[in-house]
């Protein structure tokens, strides 16, 4: 029988230290997030060479005054790397993301590299599901909740809370109906607990490959309704359409900046011989699209989302198809009995509800005269979202 061979003493301590190192990285970095929770921070940014930076309302400002070494954040990489399974990948890239878990708090984690150095950006995914009102949406748009069939996005930048008002109609779908909910993302944020509804979380590397067969592979999975975190590219666009031409209900978020710079990116994304016949496609499957961006609340009280709402009707639907996407502006301006707004609208009603003030709604106007006469008009109510999706029979009773 071959005797094993026994590492030479220098080599094992080289690596109960390397173990030691990595392990009180994480500890520290697990402090670092939990100090970001107490200051009421949204992300943490490590560097080489730099205290530990949380944003805060939209700002950074240094967390503490400990420098980070590359040492340490290279220990930090290969230990969480090691840890998903997936070292040959951060080699590979140069860079990983993935879930974090301190205590009952999750984050997302972006392992990266800067000049050569590591570096970490972290986000806290907040677990509290929160209404769309206490969101400063339209309580309306739980309406949503009902529909059986088609396209709903949620949009703007990073950092936008797109995910988390997702997260507010996933919840609301999940009290309603009793459904399969299947979440495609990079990395699960909100882990939803049964209620009414069965939910299914797939990880994008830890359950599939790519969003793109996730997405196709999904309809055959019996869902009704399919949450893909990002449509980040086309394969993954195309197979979002098919399935919700199919039957499903399908919510996804993309990086635009408006309603109508949403439907032009979808359809922009296709090869230009396929365009006109995607617009007609979207024409038939888009449902609604909600813009956001959060600002700075005036009572200093965190930030408040505002949000232009677009409820894709039969004369929306014709716009989209016959590709004068431009005058949707106008629907929206006059479709609030439907459930529509603009960014005014919201403006608007931020000041009504006094997380603005009219000082701070005028700096974030886009049209400062319509906000100015609708600061002036008595507050009413629209008519239920379920309105304009109505007109073609979209909504299931509930």
């Amino acid at each position: 029988m071959t005797p094993t061979a026994t590492p030479p003493p220098a080599a094992t301590a080289t690596a109960a230290d390397d173990a030691s190192a990595a392990s009180a990285a994480l500890d520290r970095l697990d402090q670092q997030l939990m100090a970001l929770l107490q200051v009421r921070g949204s992300d943490l940014h490590l560097a080489v060479g730099q205290p530990p930076l949380a944003r805060i309302n939209g700002e950074l400002t240094s967390l503490d005054h400990t420098l980070w070494s590359s040492e340490a954040l290279n220990a930090l990489h290969e230990r969480l790397a090691r840890h998903e399974g997936r070292s040959d990948e951060l080699t590979r890239e140069g860079g990983l993301d993935l879930g974090h878990t301190v205590g009952a708090e999750r984050f997302r984690l972006n392992l990266l590299r800067a000049r050569g150095r590591p570096a970490l950006v972290a986000r806290h995914l907040d677990s509290r599901f929160r209404s769309f009102q206490e969101l400063g949406l339209p309580p309306m748009l739980g309406h949503l909740a009902d529909v059986q069939d088609g396209l709903v996005l949620v949009t703007g930048a990073t950092g936008s809370g797109k995910s988390t008002t997702l997260a507010a109609l996933v919840h609301e779908i999940n009290h309603q109906h009793a459904r399969h909910i299947l979440t495609i993302e990079d990395p699960v944020e909100f882990v939803h607990e049964p209620i009414r509804a069965h939910i299914t979380h797939r990880s994008l590397h830890q359950d599939f490959p790519d969003f793109a067969s996730a997405v196709r592979a999904a309809l055959r999975q019996d869902p009704d309704v399919i949450l893909i975190g990002e449509m980040r590219d086309l394969d993954t666009m195309r197979a979002a359409l098919t399935a919700a031409e199919t039957g499903h209900l399908v919510l996804g978020t993309l990086h635009t900046a408006d309603t109508v710079g949403t439907v032009e990116r979808v359809v922009g994304g296709f090869p230009g011989e396929e365009q006109e016949t995607v617009r007609y496609r979207l024409a038939r499957c888009l449902r609604a699209v909600i813009s956001q961006r959060l600002v700075l609340r005036s009572d200093g009280q965190g930030r408040t989302a505002l949000a232009e709402i677009l409820m894709v009707n039969n004369a929306v639907s014709n716009l989209i198809a016959t590709g004068r996407s431009k005058q949707i502006y106008s629907m929206i301006e006059s479709g609030t009995a439907q459930g529509m707004q603009t960014v005014d609208h919201s403006l608007a009603q931020a000041v009504r509800q006094r997380r603005l003030s009219p000082e701070d709604a005028q700096r974030h106007a886009q049209d400062l005269l319509l906000l100015t006469r609708l600061l002036q008009r008595p507050e009413s109510t629209p008519a239920a979202v379920a309105a304009a999706p109505g007109e073609r029979g979209r909504h299931a009773g509930a």
